[in-house]
């Protein structure tokens, strides 16, 4: 798979999100990025199901959501209602982490888990094969415009060491702190999907960072094959 670009729609102008929404569309990236946020598992709030219904009707590129929220069983079919294809939930809010993933199978979407910075990739060895994509969080949840954290880029590897040693189909998703200086990098280190939010909404071109973002990730992926 050719590495995808998903931009965070929580860095979008929200009183502007129609427009923010159809440079994406037009620009190369390859996916939508929703960061939905409750408030208690993350210190923050987001937006709720009006605001993804809304950019599933404008968005022509798949609806990516990452739920940083508790119980998220409670509220797995209403995205699928709302029109997301791919979604994660964190590890550290399913107590029944397989039953919440076949869930999501049993909608139509894609499942994936994300795991907070301190969280061991030792923890997902039962499931990972049972995955569509497993996102590593490179910053801690609930704000975005926040600095990489480096020790990401070990934890990478050997996620995706994990994944080929379990014929784990699984792609890798880093969120948090991608731009187009560490794209390379990530994507040499096995990363399929840079989530990027304030380094594309804050460009002064965000279509042109994009695609800068694009082409230093899969030019490095074609330097390593």
């Amino acid at each position: 798979m050719d590495t995808v670009i998903a931009p965070s729609l929580l860095s979008a102008d929200f009183g502007n999100l129609a427009r923010d929404v159809e440079m994406v569309n037009c620009s190369d990236a390859g996916w939508f990025h929703l960061d939905i946020m409750d408030g208690v598992f993350v210190p923050n709030i987001s937006y709720g199901f009006p605001v993804v219904r809304a950019m599933a009707r404008q968005a022509r590129k798949p609806l990516d959501a990452h739920l940083m929220i508790v119980e998220p069983d409670r509220y797995l079919a209403l995205f699928k209602e709302a029109g997301v294809e791919w979604l994660s939930v964190h590890y550290e809010a399913c107590p029944h982490l397989h039953r919440t993933v076949q869930h999501i199978h049993d909608l139509g979407m894609k499942a994936g888990v994300a795991l907070n910075p301190h969280t061991p990739i030792t923890l997902l060895e039962d499931i990972v094969c049972d995955l569509d994509y497993v996102v590593l969080m490179s910053v801690n949840p609930g704000f975005g415009g926040q600095s990489f954290i480096e020790h990401s880029f070990d934890k990478l590897s050997r996620l995706k060491e994990m994944c080929l040693s379990k014929g784990s189909k699984a792609l890798i998703e880093i969120d948090g702190g991608v731009n187009a200086e560490n794209a390379g990098a990530l994507a040499r280190a096995g990363a399929d999907i840079l989530v990027a939010g304030s380094a594309v909404f804050k460009a002064s071109s965000p279509q042109k960072m994009i695609r800068d973002i694009l082409i230093a990730a899969r030019s490095a992926r074609e330097a390593v094959r």
